[in-house]
């Protein structure tokens, strides 16, 4: 069942997502090679409760962290760790912040010290994915519109989007309906609502788009060895075109 947000609600979820913007833009500035990505789970999960809000993913099935931290070939889902980044990693920091109640989720990819001419090409590809993706959030479209804009997108600078993963409602939990893939046919799905709050979260590969799951039954990683990088927004569905929830400004 997909649940509609009345503005205040909306306004809420908007609170929550200033503050994980403001929080990506704190992990940006300790992006280097040397810092661990255990420091900066440390680090968000004492920011965060500094603003009285809660990193809501810590304890989700189990899950150990506040943050996900996944670097290079890794999808999603990879665990903070003491080994520090490199110069030449690409490291995606996702993470959900509970503020009163209300769940705002992002993800940003970042590039530690120099990076290949292929990395950046897959951090520019994938955060281009997401605002075409977001593009199609209006209000008469279907999921499906969104999915179809960001799969023809990546496939034609020649990557992947992985199928495993997807976006999702969110609301006073972090995974409600409507799933959205970032692949598919057009006019399919759902049809976009006012007042309905999802989020869009291309998971882009340098090779093919399968992925296999790390020992630890979370970390999932390229099938190939590959970088993989992922940006996502929350956002809301309005009368005058998608709002974005988590936005940083950028």
């Amino acid at each position: 069942m997909i649940i509609i947000k009345t503005e205040q609600e909306i306004q809420m979820m908007k609170r929550a997502g200033e503050l994980l913007a403001k929080t990506h833009k704190e992990i940006a500035k300790m992006i280097k090679p040397g810092i661990t990505t255990y420091e900066i789970d440390k680090f968000v999960e004492e920011y965060l409760k500094e603003h009285n809000a809660i990193p809501e993913q810590k304890g989700y099935y189990g899950y150990p962290y506040a943050i996900c931290a996944s670097v290079n070939d890794e999808i999603c889902h990879g665990f903070p760790r003491k080994e520090p980044l490199k110069n030449g990693d690409i490291v995606t920091i996702d993470m959900v912040v509970n503020l009163d109640g209300w769940l705002a989720d992002s993800a940003w990819s970042y590039g530690v010290g120099e990076i290949s001419q292929e990395a950046r090409k897959l951090l520019d590809v994938t955060k281009k994915a997401l605002y075409i993706g977001i593009e199609k959030a209006v209000i008469g479209n279907r999921i499906g519109d969104i999915s179809h804009a960001i799969q023809t997108y990546v496939e034609s600078e020649g990557f992947s989007v992985v199928r495993d993963f997807v976006g999702h409602g969110i609301g006073k939990k972090m995974h409600e309906d409507p799933q959205v893939p970032h692949f598919g046919k057009p006019g399919r799905g759902p049809r976009l609502m006012e007042g309905m709050v999802i989020t869009i979260e291309p998971m882009v590969n340098v090779g093919k788009y399968h992925c296999i799951i790390d020992d630890n039954q979370w970390t999932a990683r390229t099938i190939d060895g590959k970088l993989s990088a992922q940006y996502e927004h929350t956002l809301a569905i309005t009368k005058n075109g998608p709002l974005i929830l988590t936005d940083q400004g950028d």
